[in-house]
């Protein structure tokens, strides 16, 4: 998540190398990469870096580490993935949905271990949750919707319509849309969709649901989340509750977020890396969810967008930004 067409094609690929100039034989390589630079994604990149340090594969010393950004160009994600594909490192670490989908097309003999990908099966990454392939598996972080269109009414309880910004080029978030529509109505409320294929789209599909919904929820989407801004600057205009998936969107101004701590999920994706460098294969770990959520509030953000949080949940959250 970051900002995509930020730079231009030649220049999109951004590449940090942490490697001894002298990498002996027998020590390990581990090339990562995202589909763009975002807290969420970056939190998770990170906790797999601490975990390979903790367990002994430390950048530099006995660990060539290798990464790129796609800068939230699909294209670009391809580029990498034929990059890495050519560099055939010990363990290739895709984090979020395109970046992922790029690596298993391209790096077709490598060990792959996703990371944050909403539903590795719909993303044809795997054939089941239990049953990875043979060189891929890794981490999902599927966001329990049910639970938040029970915030989302919690919050807004006299909300009747929700919109829902999404990228439709995202498998994840057609994903999570489905699921939105699915519980949504068990809160009774009708989804109204807003499409953004581009984070310069984010705004118009904003605007878009002006004077049309009562509250909008906002997915683990990395197009529109790197557009955050300019829909939270709309929200406050329009008096129109934000609600997110992530929870570092809250501290980007949106209301509340019941989510993952996104770099427990990289520790948990690292986790799984040092199995395979170990001398396990992807094939024999079955992919893995994040159960543990959290909630975060906002209160600047609730009373700036014409919303009150019940005080019930003001005693649930880990962190309330006052």
């Amino acid at each position: 998540m970051g900002i995509y067409n930020k730079f231009a094609f030649g220049a999109a690929l951004v590449a940090a190398s942490f490697s001894s100039s002298l990498i002996a034989a027998d020590n390990k390589h581990v090339a990562i990469t995202q589909i763009v630079e975002h807290p969420a994604l970056d939190s998770v990149r990170q906790g797999v870096q601490d975990v390979l340090a903790e367990s002994g594969f430390k950048a530099g010393e006995n660990l060539e580490w290798e990464y790129q950004s796609a800068q939230g160009n699909p294209t670009t994600a391809a580029q990498i993935a034929k990059k890495f594909a050519g560099n055939n490192p010990d363990v290739i670490v895709a984090i979020a949905t395109p970046s992922a989908q790029a690596m298993v097309a391209s790096a077709r003999n490598s060990n792959i271990i996703f990371s944050a990908v909403t539903d590795p099966v719909g993303a044809k990454l795997v054939a089941a949750w239990d049953k990875p392939s043979p060189k891929v598996t890794g981490v999902s972080d599927l966001t329990p919707v049910d639970k938040h269109m029970e915030l989302t009414k919690q919050i807004v309880p006299d909300a009747a319509k929700v919109g829902v910004i999404y990228n439709p080029g995202e498998a994840n978030s057609v994903s999570l849309v489905e699921l939105v529509k699915k519980h949504a109505p068990s809160q009774g409320m009708e989804v109204v969709e807003a499409a953004s294929p581009k984070s310069a789209d984010v705004q118009t599909a904003m605007r878009s649901l002006v004077g049309k919904v009562d509250v909008v929820y906002l997915p683990t989407d990395n197009t529109v989340i790197s557009a955050l801004e300019g829909v939270i600057k709309i929200a406050e205009q329009t008096d129109i509750p934000v609600i997110a998936a992530d929870t570092d969107s809250v501290k980007r101004g949106a209301i509340a977020a019941l989510g993952f701590n996104y770099y427990d999920v990289g520790r948990q994706t690292g986790a799984m890396v040092v199995e395979v460098l170990n001398g396990k294969a992807p094939g024999e770990l079955p992919v893995q969810g994040v159960e543990k959520t959290e909630l975060y509030l906002n209160l600047p953000a609730a009373e700036a967008m014409g919303a009150t949080i019940p005080e019930a949940l003001l005693g649930q959250a880990k962190e309330t930004i006052e």
